[in-house]
């Protein structure tokens, strides 16, 4: 049996952060656990940025410094670095969202090439990955998938961004890297998922390198990735799989109220847990034709599924399956998972300040709304604060 214990190791899961660090994350935390401070606070960020007043140098040093690791991917090096000495792999992310030109597209596509190439120099860095619109625009993915009929300009828009997909999973192949492309919104993602599964046919027949990612807060995935597999079978591709919950639970709730139709996310947390877990078994027991990466902050869900391998005699670093959390999150399951001998890896934000600041201010939005969540990190945090200082800790009294 997996100790239950495993992840509440805080010497482990905070080796790396200096006193000082772990104040400010403590002082962060408490913040993100009031929900009226994170909206004011996030309401006062994007004012204080339209308006240019000097905010750049406060966010830098406390939320930017909490869940990004530098300005660019060289910034990152010592950092990733640094977590590979523990046995904690990265993997980079240029944060940078709400892009709308050809150009800007084009220039995302030369970026994640580039990183893709970087990963592949580093040990370190085991995945890369892309949002699909970072390539290519909300509304082309949006009519895609409501099958709504395109003008001649609008198909070619689409071939270019099918290009792009493609030359991005083509550069993971010749690179032997695996790349995973994120979820995102309901009303955008059957195209996605259609051509995500075009990538996995033509370049995942001898090797798993291309994944996509399945937000279990929606409640068909399970269905979905059992007729995938299938089909998967039938046409001799094989999975890659990336498993998270997801993270627009409120906005497709409102959009679907709105419109009045059946909402695609689960009816409450633990109906979510529920098909995660679902979800993450189904692919479990079936590795030799699935990769799975797990992408959760959930305690329980990561018991499970190491629980789930010791049962089926697997190696703890069996390379078909990955760990991963949020760099400045779930330290206590990063650290403790890679000291173990499991994969695992902290997804490793980046960008110019000013432009990661819609990702830095949905995470802490986040934050806020995954219940206890907030209250957890700050928890272990202060039970390390106490162990440092020499106090007892509940980790000292065989306390949960």
């Amino acid at each position: 049996m997996i100790n239950r214990k495993i992840f509440n190791d805080t010497k482990t899961a905070f080796k790396l952060k200096s006193d000082l660090e772990l104040d400010r994350a403590i002082f962060l935390f408490s913040m993100m656990n009031k929900k009226t401070l994170v909206d004011a606070g996030s309401w006062l960020t994007k004012f204080s940025l339209k308006l240019h007043l000097p905010v750049e140098g406060l966010i830098k040093k406390t939320i930017f410094e909490q869940f990004c690791g530098g300005i660019t991917e060289e910034d990152c090096k010592p950092l990733t670095k640094e977590m590979y000495s523990k046995k904690l792999h990265s993997i980079l992310d240029y944060s940078v969202e709400g892009k709308e030109t050809e150009e800007q597209f084009d220039a995302a596509l030369e970026k994640k090439m580039k990183l893709i190439k970087f990963a592949a120099e580093s040990d370190e860095l085991p995945f890369s990955l892309f949002k699909p619109t970072g390539i290519g625009r909300f509304a082309i993915w949006e009519k895609i998938t409501e099958r709504i009929n395109l003008s001649d300009e609008e198909k070619e828009e689409w071939e270019r961004v099918k290009e792009r997909v493609d030359t991005l999973c083509k550069c993971a192949y010749d690179n032997n890297v695996r790349l995973y492309a994120d979820a995102e919104e309901s009303w955008m993602q059957l195209a996605a998922d259609e051509l995500m599964e075009e990538m996995m046919k033509k370049y995942n027949k001898e090797k798993i390198l291309i994944y996509n990612t399945f937000q279990c807060y929606r409640w068909d995935r399970l269905e979905y990735v059992k007729n995938l597999h299938e089909r998967a079978k039938e046409e001799g591709f094989k999975i890659g799989a990336k498993i998270v919950r997801g993270a627009y639970m409120e906005k497709e709730n409102a959009r679907a109220k709105k419109y009045n139709y059946t909402t695609p996310i689960c009816e409450n947390k633990e109906a979510t847990d529920v098909n995660f877990n679902s979800v993450m078994s189904y692919c479990l027991a079936n590795l030799n034709d699935i990769h799975l990466f797990i992408g959760t902050h959930n305690e329980v869900s990561n018991y499970l599924a190491l629980q789930s391998m010791e049962d089926k005699g697997l190696p703890l670093n069996d390379d078909r399956i990955w760990f991963s959390q949020l760099y400045g999150m779930s330290d206590h399951i990063s650290y403790n998972l890679a000291k173990k001998g499991y994969n695992s890896a902290k997804l490793v934000p980046f960008g110019p300040v000013r432009e990661v600041v819609p990702y830095l201010l949905r995470r802490a939005q986040e934050n806020t709304s995954v219940k206890g969540q907030t209250g957890r990190e700050l928890s272990l945090l202060e039970e390390e604060k106490k162990r440092r200082k020499g106090q007892p800790t509940k980790h000292d009294r065989g306390e949960h």
